[in-house]
């Protein structure tokens, strides 16, 4: 049987083939429901303030249901992903914010549509904490920023189809709103071939000892299949599997060498899901507040939400060009200038324009976010990582809806993005000033080096310099190199 650090270096390695194109597009679709039904509340609130008689708080309370949601989801997910693997995370989570999708369309009081929403989003943040992570740990190094960057990009494809599904069912038929969210859901459909086709992450089952399996997985990624998870022969004679981590190991995040790296993670989900969903929840009745009629805003929406495809895949793209952090930065800034000139624009033509400028550089914020955050953390903290940043940038999505909801009477049009031009470029200069360079780099390096002290060696796990990919150094035959931060 390969060495564990044999098998490591062959999955970074080897060329992007077929299996690594099918696990993004698996991971892609996931991303793009995600996408689809967050984004269609948008286009949801217009019709239903005035079928249930809502109020601005009843109204900021439904915008921000799924992302309370998607807060219990992401912290969960990240924590049970790393404890019981990021195949049955994936499944259990489309499987709930499917089905919780389906009794929504039926809700017959905002009460019950608001819980249903709250339960809905468990299911997608699990799913937004869990695939980035597992996509990140099968890509080869050389082209992990492009390929996790290019997964969330599927994203914008949700939100396109959300804006279309805005314009032609839920504006144009009766109880459209309830058939868009029966189309949300269609994805169940998805489970029947991810239970026959998907793998698990090979790096997470040698934390758990799980060598065989993890060897039979990497060979058929080589030999152009995807191997489903088994359960075959747990260790390797003489050895003992390693426990499972606790289910609360979220103090790790904030000790050995993990605190700066948290702290810059954190904040930029925070400023980017507050500015993100400020905007494009907002949006379509904002419009209607500069003198547009509901579906005229809806089509205005709907251009601003196509200029997300290019700026995920442009900074996708530049994601391995320049370096994870730099391209955070420049959308960053990007976005900033966007809202400046939004807060601006005094006519329908300037506001579509610096409206889909907004829309590119925030979207390509997330390109770059989604590939910089399972990065920064080893295998056996990854998913709980990824899970808590996510889910903690959803406190600024949370308070988002209701703050603009709440001060838009008193800041007005040019004020609510004036707000968002200021946290966006707060951000760009904590990511330039104190990110941490992850381009070109295998996992294992990245987590070999710290984040807080030059020069100080963190464990896989951000504990002991003991193993690699949290596996005991006893059962492999060569050691991985550690290299410091590059900042």
């Amino acid at each position: 049987m390969a060495s564990t650090q044999s098998l490591l270096e062959r999955m970074d390695g080897m060329r992007v083939g077929r299996p690594h194109i099918q696990l993004a597009l698996i991971g892609g679709l996931g991303l793009l429901f995600d996408g689809m039904d967050g984004s269609l509340v948008s286009y949801i609130l217009p019709i239903i303030k005035p079928l249930w008689h809502l109020d601005g708080a009843q109204s900021g309370l439904i915008g921000s249901a799924l992302l309370i949601g998607i807060f219990i989801g992401s912290i969960g997910a990240g924590v049970l992903g790393d404890r019981i693997g990021r195949r049955r995370i994936m499944m259990y989570a489309l499987a709930l914010y499917a089905a919780a999708t389906i009794a929504a369309a039926f809700s017959p009081s905002w009460e019950l549509f608001f819980i249903l929403r709250i339960i809905a989003g468990i299911g997608i943040g699990a799913e937004s904490a869990i695939i980035p992570t597992f996509i990140a740990e099968f890509i080869p190094k050389h082209r992990r920023g492009f390929f996790v960057g290019a997964v969330a990009g599927f994203f914008a494809l949700g939100y396109v189809s959300a804006a279309l599904i805005g314009t032609t069912v839920v504006a144009g038929l009766p109880e459209g709103w309830r058939i868009g969210q029966l189309i949300s859901a269609a994805p169940i459909v998805m489970l029947l071939w991810w239970r026959r086709v998907l793998p698990e992450s090979p790096r997470w089952l040698l934390t758990r000892g799980r060598y065989t399996e993890a060897e039979e997985v990497v060979l058929g990624l080589e030999e152009g299949r995807l191997v489903r998870a088994w359960h075959g022969p747990q260790t390797t004679a003489g050895t003992t599997a390693p426990k499972a981590p606790p289910l609360f190991q979220h103090v790790d995040l904030w000790r050995h060498g993990n605190a700066r790296r948290t702290a810059v993670v954190w904040l930029l989900w925070i400023a980017v899901t507050f500015s993100f969903y400020g905007f494009f929840v907002w949006i379509p009745s904002l419009l209607v507040t500069k003198g547009m009629t509901v579906t005229g805003s809806f089509t205005y929406s709907l251009i601003i939400t196509i200029a997300q495809i290019p700026g995920y895949y442009s900074a996708a793209f530049l994601n391995e060009r320049l370096s994870r952090r730099v391209t955070i930065a420049l959308y960053l800034l990007g976005g900033a200038g966007a809202a400046f000139l939004l807060s601006q624009a005094s006519n329908e033509g300037a506001i579509l324009l610096t409206g889909s400028l907004l829309s590119f550089f925030m979207n390509g914020c997330y390109a770059g976010l989604y590939a910089y955050t399972p990065e920064v953390y080893g295998t056996k903290l990854r998913a709980t990582g990824m899970g808590s940043a996510s889910a903690f940038g959803r406190v600024g999505g949370i308070t988002a809806p209701i703050l603009i909801g709440a001060a838009f009477p008193a800041l007005g049009f040019g004020g609510v993005f004036t707000m968002i031009m200021a946290v966006l470029g707060g951000a760009a200069l904590v990511v330039l000033v104190f990110g941490l360079s992850t381009s070109g780099r295998s996992l294992e390096e990245i987590e070999g080096g710290s984040a807080d002290e030059p020069g100080e060696e963190a464990g896989p796990d951000g504990g002991s310099p003991t193993s690699v990919a949290g596996v005991p150094r006893t059962v492999r035959t060569s050691e991985g190199g550690g290299h410091g931060s590059s900042l």
